[in-house]
């Protein structure tokens, strides 16, 4: 799927789940990290996570476009566009599309148990940090001693 497959798409969704025409552009936008997709406020175009397509499908892509239209057709009407909006949240209901979008499985999520250990060479005072820091800039809150890493 493309660029102008994607606009095909939208365009036919908008029609038969919103009964309006989508008058603005749509395209993949091959940054998007963390979010299915993204409407723009300014240009009222969509954007869609193209990773969304090539690990979930059609279906995924189909139920974030159908939750960016509800952004972009709210916010052309004037009404509640935003997440928390009771408008936002009656449209996205009718027609049955998802609140938040699947989470990606290629995103590598750092969980970082490496943990740092540094005493003071004076009060013998220990810190655990979750980062490294640099010895020779920072001292012990404790006695301002120097700092030593453990480990």
């Amino acid at each position: 799927m493309n660029d102008l497959d994607l606009q095909v798409l939208v365009e036919e969704v908008s029609i038969q789940y919103f009964s309006k025409p989508f008058l603005h552009k749509a395209t993949f936008n091959r940054r998007l990290r963390t979010t299915g997709g993204r409407y723009l406020l300014r240009t009222h175009n969509i954007e869609i996570n193209e990773k969304y397509f090539i690990e979930y499908g059609l279906e995924e892509v189909i139920g974030i476009v159908k939750h960016e239209l509800c952004h972009y057709h709210l916010h052309l009407e004037g009404k509640g566009y935003q997440h928390r909006d009771q408008d936002f949240r009656d449209l996205l209901q009718k027609v049955n599309a998802p609140r938040f979008c699947t989470p990606l499985k290629t995103i590598e999520r750092k969980k970082s148990s490496e943990t740092h250990l540094y005493e003071c060479k004076s009060c013998c005072q220990r810190y655990i940090r979750k980062r490294k820091i640099d010895v020779n800039r920072y001292v012990c809150g404790k006695c301002s001693g120097k700092l030593k890493y453990l480990t």
